[in-house]
């Protein structure tokens, strides 16, 4: 397995498919709500109720992993940097 993100469209797909499970479960707690009896109803009912807010925070999670893995102290260390005097010359490409 890599440390690369997912492609967008994957990234869109698992979040509609993760959608799409949660109000399954809402539309199941609907239909248990009118099939049991009393005690079971109130679970039912809250859990459909409560379901929405979860599929809709789960459906607009995206994937906010980095693709890079974070620098060691010791790539931080020997990492030089350029001065604000310094001019790298070179030329623009217009491709």
């Amino acid at each position: 397995m890599t440390s690369a993100k997912r492609s967008a469209s994957e990234d869109l797909e698992m979040r509609q498919r993760r959608y799409l499970w949660s109000m399954l479960v809402r539309t199941l707690c609907f239909i248990g709500l009118v099939i049991t009896p009393s005690p079971w109803r109130w679970t039912f009912l809250l859990g459909a109720a409560v379901i929405p807010a979860i599929a809709v925070v789960l459906g607009n999670a995206a994937d906010r992993r980095t693709a890079d893995a974070p620098p060691s102290q010791q790539d931080q260390h020997d990492r030089k940097e350029l001065s604000p005097t310094v001019t790298i010359h070179g030329e623009v490409d217009d491709d």
